[in-house]
This record gives C-alpha cells, structure tokens and sequence, in this order.
C-alpha cells in the first residue's frame, strides 16, 4: 500500500510539472512599423531563468524600459538588462523594424551571438555593419572587424544550443517576398518548445510550401502537448488586396494557415496552443479590425494573445 501511494504521488507530481508553464516571453517591441519604439522583438526565457534571447531586435531599449516600469526586470537600468539578460539575438531577417535596435545599441551591448540563416547574415554585415552605414562590431564581413558580436550561421532543421542559456533553436525558412527569406525559430528547453515566425506570407500568396513544412515539423509537439505558444505575425486586416500584402498575412491567410497545420495534428489539439499575434501596422483603425476579425471567425477555438509592450506572457 505505502508503494502504492509513493507511485501515485510521483505520478500526479509528474502530471502537475508537465502541465506548468515552460516560457515567458517579454515584448520589447509589437508593431510592425508606424512606431520606431515599438518594433518587432520579445525576449524569451525559461520561466526560472533570466537568460534570456532577443526573438528580432527592432526595439530594445525602449521596450526593457516599458518593462521595468511593469517589474519584469529587478535592475533600474534598460542598459544593464540589455547587457546582462539579452545572451543573443534571433534575427528572423534583416528589415530595419527586426534589426534596428540591435544596430543602434551595438556600442553599448556586450559580447553576444546573433543567430542567423546565411542569406540574412550576410545582408546584416554587408549592408549594416559595414563601416559605410555603421562600425563593423561583427566577426565578419568587412575589415576592420570589432568581434562584439559573433555571427552563427543556422542550418534548416538543425538544432544547436543558444550560447550562455539553458535553450536550443532550430531554424526553418519561411517566404517573405518569394524568392527573400524569413525565418520561424523553434526553442526548445528541456522537452517543451515555443515556435517564433518572422514575417512570413502564406503558402498560397507566396507560392510556397515553406509554411506547410513547418508545420508538419510542430505538430507532432502539439499532439504530445509540449508546444507552449506560436508567435505570429499578421500585419493587415483582411480588406488589404492580395497585390499589396508584401510578404504578410491577414487574419483570414492565419485562418487558412492553422486550418493546414491542424489537419497535421490530432483532433482538437492545437485547441491547446496559445497563438500570439505579432507585426500588427498602427495605421488608422487596422489593428481593431484585426482582432475582431480574428476573433468573428475561430472554427479552431484558438486562444489569441495581442501583447502589450512590456507585458509578461507566461506560456
């Protein structure tokens, strides 16, 4: 009987932990341009750590200052936090409104990896860092090299560990303006994930099957339930011709997105599975009519998070 019990107490313990939060994400930046304060980037970070990695840096020092303000970091100092907590940056692609931050406050930022496919790694020090537009503070590109930050190329679907954190990242493609790449970084700390997608448009728009590659690679994490949160953008609401979307999606493209990741996964599953909605445009009433377009049609019961710069999100 005292076995008996000693077993079920470890059982129910292990089903407590397993269904506890993994990740918390912090939104330095939400908007996908109209406000240079507020631009792409979310720190993200085990929930008992606070080494944490940048997802885009197209605001940092405004964003961690929201953040204090709001108690989600013990130091006063947007610098110290930018130099301690930030251990790399995850650059999706190199648009100012996902690197800027990261550029301008290269001076004052301390040694650090910045994670990259090769097509963006080059465009950052060939067009950037490139003494021309701003000192090299890279290990690459053109000399004189100033080393600050080390440039790791990423392989398609290899995962490698996150220097300085308890995290790993894999990087997948996406098409952002076919033939031009984007990328969706998938995080992982001990068996539980969190998916973050650059900007990306859909298959269908694109004429691409980036999306649904991706998808058939997460929802085998989403069936064992250990898929915390996707972040996604969608930049216009579903008014915006076809011809003027750029590389972005509408609510109904997400719509039409998750449809085709859901098919991958057993029924009601990705029911589970937080959907934060990144890149939304200020422009007059957009981001309004993006929520409710968003929550008007949900067949899926998706639970759609629209943060708020400096918020924790607890996933």
């Amino acid at each position: 009987m005292i076995k008996y019990f000693f077993n079920l107490t470890i059982f129910l313990s292990v089903a407590v932990c397993s269904a506890q939060n993994s990740f918390k994400v912090i939104p330095l930046g939400t908007y996908g341009g109209g406000d240079e304060s507020n631009l792409s980037s979310y720190m993200a970070a085990p929930v008992n750590s606070e080494n944490y990695i940048a997802l885009d840096a197209g605001t940092i020092r405004s964003g961690i200052e929201k953040a204090i303000q709001k108690g989600n970091f013990k130091q006063s100092s947007a610098s110290q936090v930018m130099q301690q907590n930030i251990k790399g940056y995850l650059i999706s692609h190199a648009h100012l409104d996902h690197v800027s931050g990261m550029i301008l406050n290269s001076p004052d930022d301390t040694k650090k990896s910045v994670y990259t496919l090769p097509t963006v790694g080059k465009i950052i020090t060939d067009k950037y860092f490139s003494w021309e537009s701003w000192a090299n503070f890279t290990d690459s590109g053109e000399a004189p090299r100033l080393s600050k930050y080390k440039m790791v190329s990423l392989e398609d679907g290899k995962e490698i560990p996150i220097t300085d954190t308890e995290m790993y990242v894999t990087a997948f493609p996406l098409s952002h303006v076919n033939p031009y790449e984007s990328t969706a970084f998938l995080v992982r700390h001990d068996g539980d994930y969190l998916l973050y997608l650059g900007d990306t448009g859909s298959d269908l728009i694109e004429k691409s099957n980036k999306l649904e590659n991706l998808w058939k690679q997460i929802a085998p994490y989403i069936n064992e339930q250990k898929l915390k949160g996707i972040l996604i953008e969608v930049s216009f609401p579903n008014e915006q011709p076809d011809k003027s979307l750029f590389g972005h999606l509408t609510p109904k493209l997400l719509e039409q997105e998750l449809n085709t990741l859901n098919r991958f996964c057993k029924p009601g599953k990705l029911h589970h599975v937080p959907v934060i909605i990144t890149h939304l445009k200020p422009v007059g009433d957009h981001i309004e009519k993006i929520k409710k377009q968003l929550k008007e049609k949900n067949a899926l019961g998706i639970k759609y998070i629209f943060p708020v710069q400096g918020e924790k999100i607890t996933l």
